[in-house]
């Protein structure tokens, strides 16, 4: 049986929230053990909790918002778009991503995908 819209909504909107302020831990904790998180698309998939706390410490430290613009959930899946803004110096570096995650019933991600392109879907100002 798959995890409730109720339980899979909030846990991308914690998601959300928590690339922007979060820990690498908070976020990883939103993964089940064996998940795997492919981002951007193309790159080298990542599986485990060790191989997530990695990718996301990368975010750790930044001056980061996020904004949630739409999501979409079905049969224990979710895709959603969201601008993410971090700070760097005195440069601004804007994506858009389109995520899209698979949950088990627990609500727990098992697997996360996310659809950009750093050539042409990154802004720098």
């Amino acid at each position: 049986m798959a995890a409730s819209t109720d339980t899979i909504r909030e846990v991308v909107e914690a998601y959300v929230r928590l690339v922007a302020d979060g820990k690498a831990t908070e976020v990883a904790d939103l993964y089940a053990d064996d998940a795997t998180v492919e981002d951007p698309v193309g790159t080298e998939v990542r599986r485990g909790r060790e191989a997530i706390l990695e990718f996301y410490g990368g975010l750790e430290g930044l001056e980061a918002s996020t904004t949630l613009h739409q999501v979409k959930i079905a049969a224990g899946e979710a895709v959603f778009s969201f601008e993410l803004i971090t700070k760097v110096g005195d440069k601004s570096y804007t994506v858009s991503p389109i995520d899209h995650m698979v949950f088990d019933e627990d609500g727990k991600i098992t697997a996360m995908r996310a659809f950009w392109d750093p050539a042409t879907d990154m802004s720098v100002s």
